[in-house]
């Protein structure tokens, strides 16, 4: 199969060709297929549990494996109409988890407003932060923000080691990250009892499948405690999707269809059955709603009868809705399975 390179800065037209890509994929069945091999039809959802709110690519890093395609000159950012529509639709719900990420989610100028009304309705919040963010000049308070609002921390983290970081996150992110992380232990996340929880995630820095979660945690807590006194709660495992940037990279590496071949060998029943997209809704910057962030880089919104936009939230519609599938479907599926808290089966 010849393989065309993806777009840049081109939502419409780079979600397009990735599902061209994804769909022309030789050598694996349809995930479809595989799933009804299984005895499964369809995924259904299994009740919402998490929203989660996408506020924006805009991003003080360019990451190389990056489904958002983020980075400083995006320009889609989350307006206060639509972050007052996120509220009211949560508002109808007891969904008690809110997911709040990016881009880096911090510098959208709604960011603050929206973890204070979703703590105002009794909701935990979750904020996807790339560590640096804290240490830009504009966000020296951001920390603090965080910590006052008791918002869990889940933070990327490629490595221990600077190297394999910075050649996934730019050059420098790896000294800054323990710069962040120091600063988030001084004012009690990752510390027993203190009730602020941070978490890190992990994704290879190649083309193969992340190690097993428990090993690459206990790996990860002995070189951060030993060597940058630094402590966290948890350690979380993500599959590399083939979405944007990271599809790209495969593309230009050559390694597509063994990448795919990989995913698709690895399907694992169970972890179908437990993928974050039955439990998750997520919304985009400009209120349109996907059963997950990376059906919403692929521009897969909800479908099946399902209302496509916050402003026509409707719980019970959404709660027994039918999940769309494609072929990156198997990089959530693959061996212990990967969501975004991380692995899916033991």
């Amino acid at each position: 199969m010849a393989l065309t390179l993806l777009g840049r800065h081109n939502p419409l037209a780079s979600s397009t060709e990735q599902l061209r890509i994804l769909d022309a994929t030789t050598g694996i069945a349809p995930f479809q297929t595989r799933l009804t091999q299984t005895g499964v039809t369809s995924l259904q959802a299994s009740g919402m549990t998490v929203f989660q709110i996408n506020v924006g690519k805009l991003c003080n890093q360019t990451c190389r494996h990056c489904h958002v395609d983020a980075g400083p000159d995006r320009t889609e950012s989350m307006s206060r109409e639509t972050a007052e529509l996120c509220i009211q639709a949560l508002a109808k719900t007891d969904i008690p988890t809110v997911d709040v990420t990016g881009g880096a989610p911090e510098l959208n100028p709604n960011f603050r407003w929206l973890v204070e009304q979703a703590r105002g309705l009794g909701r935990h919040v979750m904020d996807r932060c790339n560590l640096s963010v804290l240490l830009i000049p504009s966000q020296a308070d951001l920390a603090d923000f965080l910590a006052s609002h008791h918002v869990e921390i889940v933070a990327s983290l490629p490595s221990y080691q600077a190297s394999q970081t910075d050649a996934q996150r730019g050059d420098g992110i790896f000294q800054k990250s323990i710069e962040a992380l120091r600063l988030l232990n001084r004012l009690g996340y990752g510390r027993p009892d203190s009730g602020l929880a941070l978490n890190l995630v992990y994704n290879p820095v190649g083309a193969f499948l992340p190690p097993k979660q428990e090993a690459i945690e206990a790996q990860f807590r002995k070189e951060l405690r030993a060597k940058h006194g630094i402590e966290f709660n948890h350690l979380y495992t993500i599959t590399n999707m083939p979405v944007s940037r990271y599809l790209e990279f495969l593309v230009e590496s050559g390694n597509y269809e063994q990448y795919m071949e990989r995913l698709a060998n690895a399907f694992n029943p169970a972890a179908a059955a437990g993928v974050m997209c039955r439990y998750t809704i997520s919304v985009s910057w400009d209120g349109k709603l996907y059963d997950c962030d990376f059906n919403q880089m692929l521009d897969l919104p909800v479908d099946h009868g399902a209302p496509a936009h916050i402003r026509d939230f409707d719980p019970a519609l959404l709660n027994r809705r039918q999940i769309t599938t494609r072929n990156h479907c198997y990089g959530c599926t693959a061996g212990t399975g990967s969501s975004c808290g991380g692995s899916v089966t033991a």
